[in-house]
């Protein structure tokens, strides 16, 4: 059995001290999207995150989510949970296969709010150094975290510390605190990741505001971090580690080949077209709808070469940069034509590139408290709406005839009175008739009491006369 490498001797000895890192992301780290980014500059690879639940106890979810190759080394394994001996449980299927194991701890989105995983374990450091110490001592691989910053500087060193104790081995920091997401996402603080760089003796990433290569080398250099890792910008540019901004058909055409040789799931696919052509479909919605409408793979690289095509002679025309992007407050941005690979830029990120960090951060959760209570008001609102519209509705018109009697209840077209079954009741005694669709059989009981022909009785159900 090999030895376990900890700290810098694993950074450098097994994952070969890399420095252009891709990171988890769920549904768009997949194998083909891993491969893409490999040939592209990237040194490190994480998975999609892994709820580790089902991975493991359903061997379908591992079939159809986990994937990889002998060449997709070095690779990461990231996993979310809150029970010690379940996330161990799934990182022993990955162990033999991958190169380490991560805890996601920077999760900040609803889903990992309603299923205790993620950012919202931040509170927990009991339960955090459990499942950290576990893993750390029971699995062949070693245990890395990613983790986002409290608003405290100390807090956030002690809670690096703490992990470190508890046996992580490499440490993943997203400048951000759990409550900067969405349009509050204002911009990763570097000097408080520098901070817990200064403070902790294992490796560690820096994650976050890399928009062009430029800024992985100013990120280094201002946090002091091993390496930098990037989730969106990676999706928009694939060949940002290499420092250039190639054809988005040409990234396009190599990642459907790759992924149809890796028969990636079609939501994959698709997702990640439109992410790579995201600027060229808000200029141009005829091929944003096209690309809509495909249903399989096969489909969308038939949609691609259409695409390609009028990329390709947009690219030969000498017509000036439609600007759609708000990025006029934006000193490091690169005017580029929408046909080729660049950062995509949020009004909000924007203005926090040229503000001050801790004031795009004042207050958010408060801020996100007001958003989640207007939200309820809202759908409230739409509530009673739907309700009153309903009692204004007028009554649907009867699908059948009303009964010839009450005018109530609707009438049978089969009853010989075309009555309802309780005015056919009373009308059968009456005229001594029998209505075989109602089963009220008054004329053939009067028969059996009183003969077949009674004197009293006129034929074909006339009343009874009376004296």
């Amino acid at each position: 059995m090999k030895t376990k490498l900890e700290g810098y001797d694993f950074y450098r000895e097994v994952l070969g001290s890399p420095r252009y890192v891709v990171a988890p992301m769920v549904d768009m780290s997949e194998l083909a999207w891993r491969q893409l980014s490999r040939e592209n500059g990237a040194q490190l690879c994480y998975t999609p995150m892994f709820h580790s639940p089902h991975f493991a106890d359903s061997a379908t979810y591992r079939k159809d989510n986990f994937h990889t190759t002998p060449e997709d080394r070095p690779l990461i394994v990231q996993f979310c949970g809150n029970d010690p001996q379940t996330v161990l449980k799934a990182a022993k299927y990955v162990e033999d296969h991958c190169d380490a194991v991560d805890l996601n701890l920077g999760c900040p989105q609803g889903i990992a709010r309603r299923g205790h995983y993620g950012a919202f374990l931040q509170d927990e450091w009991d339960l955090i150094s459990s499942i950290v110490s576990l893993l750390h001592k029971e699995l062949s691989v070693p245990v890395t975290c990613k983790i986002r910053v409290f608003k405290e500087v100390e807090r956030t060193i002690a809670y690096a510390k703490m992990m470190e104790k508890a046996g992580c081995q490499l440490l993943t920091i997203h400048g951000r605190t759990r409550e900067m997401k969405g349009p509050h996402t204002g911009i990763a603080d570097w000097e408080h990741i520098r901070a817990v760089r200064q403070a902790i003796k294992i490796p560690m990433f820096a994650n976050g505001n890399i928009l062009y290569f430029e800024d992985i080398e100013r990120c280094i250099a201002a946090t002091g971090v091993d390496g930098v890792m990037t989730a969106e910008t990676n999706l928009y540019n694939p060949a940002l580690f290499t420092g250039k901004n190639p054809p988005v058909w040409e990234m396009v055409d190599r990642y459907l080949e790759i992924a149809q040789k890796h028969e990636t799931g079609f939501q994959h696919v698709k997702g990640h077209v439109f992410k790579l052509y995201n600027i060229s479909f808000q200029i141009k919605h005829h091929l944003r709808d096209l690309m809509a409408k495909v249903h399989k793979v096969q489909d969308v690289v038939d949609a691609q070469q259409i695409i390609k095509a009028e990329l390709i002679e947009d690219s030969k025309k000498e017509i000036p940069d439609i600007q759609v992007q708000r990025v006029e407050t934006c000193a490091n941005f690169k005017h580029l034509p929408h046909w080729v690979c660049q950062p995509y830029f949020r009004s909000t990120r924007l203005e926090a590139l040229t503000g001050d960090a801790k004031e795009v951060e004042t207050d958010m959760e408060a801020v996100l408290q007001e958003e989640r209570k207007a939200r309820k008001e809202q759908k409230r609102l739409r509530k009673a709406a739907l309700f009153q519209k309903a009692l204004l509705k007028p009554a649907k018109k009867r699908k059948f005839a009303s009964c010839t009697s009450c005018e109530q209840n609707p009438g049978s077209e089969k009853c010989v009175h075309k009555m309802c079954k309780r005015c056919c009741l009373s009308k059968t005694v009456e005229l001594i008739v029998d209505c075989e669709h109602h089963n009220v059989w008054a004329k053939a009981r009067y028969e059996r009491m009183y003969g077949t022909k009674s004197k009293d009785k006129t034929e074909k159900g006339d009343p009874i006369a009376t004296v």
